[in-house]
Formats: C-alpha cells, sequence, structure tokens
C-alpha cells in the first residue's frame, strides 16, 4: 500500500471526517498540516492547485489526489474496505449512503459556515444558515425516528456506513454556533451509538455526553 496522506486542519470537519473512517479502518495516515485559521493556507496557490475550491480535505494516495469530504470517504471505502460495511454494494443501502452522502455535502453546508463564523469570525453571506441547518437536522432526526420504528440504528443500512461519518460531525459540532441537541433526541440517541464504534476518536468541540 502506497502511503496515504491527508492535507489536514485539526478543527476542519471535513478531515476529521477522514481521520475518523481511517480510524475505524485501521489505516496509517500522515497528516500534513494546514494552517486554515489565522493562516489562510488553503487559498494559498499550492494548495488551490490540489483543491481549486480551497476546501478540506486532500487526500495523496501515492500519485493519486483527491479532495472533497464525501468523495475521499468513498474512496477509502472502496479501495481499503471494498464492498464491506462502509461502502455496502447491495443496490439499496448503496443508493441510500449515497443520498445521505449528498445531503451532508449539500443541505449540512450551512452548518459548517455557521460554525466557521462562530469559531474564526468568517464573515456569514448566508443569514438564514442556522435555520436552515436546524430544518436539515429536523430532516436527520425524523428519519431516524423512522428508522427505529423498524428496530434499525444508522443512516443508510443495518450497520454504519460513511453516510454516519458523513452527517456526524455537522451534528455533534454544532453546539459551537449555538444548536441545542436536546431539540433532536434520535440524533442525541444516534450520535451515543455512533460515539461507541471501536476507534472512534474526537475532536474539540464534541460534548464528551448527549
Amino acid at each position: 500500500m502506497s502511503e496515504l496522506t491527508l492535507h489536514n486542519y485539526e478543527l476542519d470537519e471535513g478531515a476529521y471526517k477522514v481521520r475518523l473512517l481511517a480510524s475505524f479502518l485501521g489505516l496509517d495516515i500522515h497528516l500534513q498540516g494546514v494552517n486554515m485559521f489565522p493562516g489562510g493556507e488553503h487559498r494559498t496557490p499550492d494548495f488551490l492547485a490540489l483543491s481549486p475550491t480551497g476546501r478540506l480535505p486532500v487526500l495523496r494516495d501515492g500519485d493519486f489526489t483527491i479532495s472533497g469530504a464525501e468523495a475521499v470517504l468513498a474512496y477509502l471505502a472502496n479501495t481499503y474496505h471494498p464492498g464491506r460495511q462502509w461502502l455496502p454494494l447491495e443496490p439499496r443501502p448503496f443508493a441510500e449512503v449515497q443520498r445521505w452522502l449528498a445531503f451532508a455535502a449539500r443541505d449540512l453546508e450551512p452548518a459548517i459556515l455557521a460554525r466557521q463564523n462562530a469559531l474564526f469570525d468568517v464573515p456569514l453571506a448566508d443569514k438564514t444558515a442556522i435555520a436552515t441547518t436546524r430544518k436539515a437536522f429536523e430532516i436527520m432526526d425524523d428519519h431516524m425516528v423512522r428508522r427505529g420504528f423498524d428496530g434499525l440504528e444508522w443512516f443508510a443500512a443495518e450497520h454504519p456506513t460513511i453516510a454516519d461519518i458523513a452527517l456526524f460531525p455537522s451534528f455533534a459540532l454544532s453546539r459551537d454556533f449555538g444548536v441545542d441537541h436536546g431539540e433532536y433526541p434520535a440524533l442525541r440517541r444516534w450520535a451515543r451509538r455512533f460515539k461507541a464504534i471501536e476507534g472512534f476518536k474526537t475532536m474539540p468541540g464534541i460534548p464528551d455526553y448527549y
């Protein structure tokens, strides 16, 4: 196996998603620090050559480079755990994983922006970001309530997948911008289960208890 290198900022939730999957899979990944705040290294020409959007995470696997949290998760799961738990190939759970990966990338984007505003004073162009985030959490909470009626505990399959990894940080870190987790009881139960997965690692801002 070629050396895996993750361009990483400890407080970036996208990079955290990749660190989580690497830990769950037992992968040894070299962390290449990127000083996003206050250094702004994600806006330098060298970094933009790796990630034109200036977003973390960026993963290098030998001579292959890929950016974007959901894409990196899918790549690692398919390359180093093919056809198994984290990215199942059965049509329905596979489709559900894709649905929630898209949801994480699109509908939870306002949560990332709201947190960056709260922690790093990054200007928040969309004043509805927190309200939009709450609506996304309501959708997630309702989904997990329905799953619970069927005796299911994870978002896309009968076991945790990269969909759960993609969704977890935005909810777990949302207290940083004032979201009360008590409003989402099904997500709180899911978060407790997620934190009990063997290999789980935390990051600053994730509460110890729910």
